[in-house]
């Protein structure tokens, strides 16, 4: 699976190891930055690149990490098209995907071990959307308020 991974630098470290992890795991990995370690980077260009690129490319998934996770599910939740949730354990990681058909995870790097980390990414990208007519009917009308807005 082709997914796009984007970290500032609060999180690069965790990036490069989840980049890592996946590639290994037969994943095709494109990172979007920080490609380098600046701690006067700012994330909103890297979460705005790894969501316009899941968009793109249906199918993809998206990994957006910082410090705590919500400026960077803010800032690829700006990109149409992308349903970013903010995980902080394996069922929220989950549900995004089964009830929301979230594409992108959103992670904090200072709230989670590299370990945990990995496991909310792999939850997160072993679950399908369950296609549930009450789950899609909800998606549908917020795509609907994003298209006309």
């Amino acid at each position: 699976m082709r997914i796009h991974i984007a970290a500032d630098h609060a999180a690069y470290e965790l990036k490069e190891h989840l980049a890592e992890h996946l590639r290994a795991g037969g994943h095709d990995v494109v990172d979007h930055g920080a490609h380098e370690l600046d701690p006067q980077d700012d994330y909103p260009s890297f979460c705005l690149a790894a969501g316009e690129a899941v968009v793109a490319e249906p199918g993809s998934l998206g990994i957006v990490l910082g410090g705590s996770g919500n400026g960077e599910q803010i800032a690829a939740n700006k990109v149409t098209g992308v349903r970013a949730a903010l995980a902080w354990n394996e069922d929220t990681a989950r549900l995004s995907r089964a009830h929301n058909d979230a594409n992108v995870v959103s992670i904090g790097a200072r709230q989670h071990s590299p370990d945990e980390a990995v496991a909310l990414v792999e939850a997160f990208l072993a679950e399908p959307f369950s296609g549930d007519p009450r789950h899609q009917r909800r998606i549908d009308q917020m795509a609907a308020y994003e298209a006309s807005r």
